[in-house]
């Protein structure tokens, strides 16, 4: 089977199944995901959506089923899949006592990619990070440190990356950092799979959303098809209720309009 794009896609699943002792968790999974495009798999807590990721990184193996990653088999090809990929999990893995610069250098010299300071340099710039390169990680904030970590993920260019629930635990800042991040990831062409448990985390970034619910995904499409499946909405008459706004401006005036204050106590008589 061939995408809408007429290439086969990255991610194929074909019914996953996998059980921990009698707890059936994933019960016949399927979906595809297309290349250079992003899949949100939604689901609650405990629906199974890591149990996938760790399938799909060979690091679980499932009870039944296939899946392939860049056009190679989980189990029989499992060390071509890993040189495909790369796994940020739900905790940044970033060492505190090193800068951000010098994380992003050790994974490059790892990873045995030519120049690692010139890619530490390029990663930092690019998920506008530069200016904090010399500081250690541990003064960093918790959307910093994802960035961070999403960068490092990066390094050797994999053609794939899997996010699980990468904003759990961030305030709404870091939040809108890190989905900035990963629609950088897009632009560039890398394949995403996002696992979340966030409505409006898979509606501001996915091209195509999975629910995943009772072992099985549920429904897979894109925001609009996924809307179609309700009822039109229907227009209702609403009575607007005031806002603290309307009640101030009514009681002292707008005082842009004629620059003037009035007494702002509730029931003040003149």
């Amino acid at each position: 089977m061939e995408t809408t794009s007429g290439q086969a896609p990255v991610i194929r699943v074909q019914g996953l199944e996998k059980s921990y002792k009698k707890l059936e968790v994933l019960r016949g999974v399927d979906f595809d995901v297309a290349r250079g495009s992003v899949f949100a798999l939604l689901g609650s807590n405990g629906a199974g959506k890591t149990t996938v990721v760790r399938i799909l990184a060979t690091l679980l193996k499932a009870d039944g089923g296939t899946a392939t990653v860049n056009g190679f088999d989980v189990v029989t090809q499992a060390a071509d899949v890993r040189e495909s990929f790369s796994l940020t999990g739900q905790f940044a893995a970033v060492d505190e006592i090193l800068t951000g610069r010098e994380n992003l250098v050790l994974v490059a010299k790892l990873r045995h990619v030519k120049d690692p300071g010139a890619i530490a340099d390029g990663l930092l710039d690019r998920f506008s990070l530069a200016d904090a390169g010399g500081r250690k990680v541990s003064e960093y904030s918790g959307g910093m440190r994802r960035r961070l970590d999403i960068a490092m993920s990066l390094i050797g260019n994999p053609p794939v990356i899997f996010l699980d629930e990468p904003t759990t635990g961030l305030d709404p800042q870091a939040r809108l950092e890190v989905w900035q991040a990963v629609r950088e990831l897009a632009a560039h062409g890398t394949t995403v799979l996002l696992t979340t448990q966030y409505l409006d985390e898979a509606e501001q970034l996915a091209d195509r959303i999975g629910i995943l619910h009772g072992g099985r995904i549920i429904v897979n499409g894109t925001l609009a098809e996924l809307k179609a499946l309700l009822p039109p909405a229907k227009v209702e008459y609403v009575e607007k209720q005031p806002t603290l706004e309307d009640v101030f401006l009514a009681l002292v005036g707008d005082t842009s309009k004629d620059g003037g204050a009035g007494d702002t106590s509730v029931g003040a008589k003149e």
